[in-house]
């Protein structure tokens, strides 16, 4: 396996240089921002300030940008691996951080949730060729768990069912952007995937939020 592999994957990037994809590398910044400011949201709030997880899923927002800075300036396998799996691991954790505190589930309907969504994922992610949506198939299980929590938690009555439902349209959105990077570029040669960071940072921020507001406790 070649680590240092060069990887072209989006319209901006025209060569191998560190800052070939200028406005996909800084708006990483949108979520060590988003990291920040839920941050200093969950400071001020406190049951949430004695919310380990949450912390936890608050870092992971701020890796999350520094990986995918890594991969937009050194375009390499490894540093695509620093970008996805942080964001992998964020989706998995939040989808079991969901799934116990607004819904209420025991840890094993959690733990087998998860398990068929992780198979799930990875299954898609093997069989759908890379070029179908632009590679954004591999992003449509969360976006049906983000609606489909929205949908239960509603049905509970409880509150986190908007801030769920608001980061799904976020992310139909950013999807959209993300799809769309490369049919742009022979009119915009910036392409839209700096669009997608933006948005997907102000939605992992409104996620945060959301467990920061509605978060407490539940036990099955």
């Amino acid at each position: 396996m070649d680590w240092f592999r060069y990887i072209d994957s989006y319209c901006e990037r025209i060569a191998p240089g560190f800052w070939d994809e200028p406005l996909n590398a800084v708006s990483n910044a949108a979520f060590l921002i988003a990291a920040a400011a839920a941050a200093a949201y969950i400071r001020r709030h406190e049951s949430a300030g004695q919310d380990r997880p949450l912390w936890a899923l608050t870092i992971l927002v701020g890796i999350i940008g520094v990986g995918s800075f890594l991969f937009h300036t050194l375009a390499t396998f490894w540093a695509m691996l620093a970008d996805v799996i942080p964001i992998s691991i964020f989706i998995y954790c939040y989808l079991g951080y969901a799934l116990r505190r607004y819904l209420g589930a025991g840890w094993v309907v959690t733990l087998g949730v998860l398990a068929v969504f992780i198979a799930g994922s990875l299954s898609l992610d093997a069989t759908v060729p890379a070029h179908v949506l632009n590679g954004s198939v591999g992003y449509l299980p969360a976006l049906g768990a983000l609606f489909a929590i929205a949908g239960l938690a509603a049905a509970k009555g409880h509150p986190a069912a908007r801030g769920m439902a608001m980061a799904g349209l976020l992310l139909t959105v950013s999807l959209a952007l993300r799809t769309i990077d490369s049919t742009v570029c022979a009119t915009w040669p910036y392409g839209t995937h700096f669009l997608w960071h933006c948005l997907n940072a102000t939605l992992l921020y409104v996620l945060l939020r959301t467990a920061a507001n509605h978060g407490g406790r539940q036990h099955s």
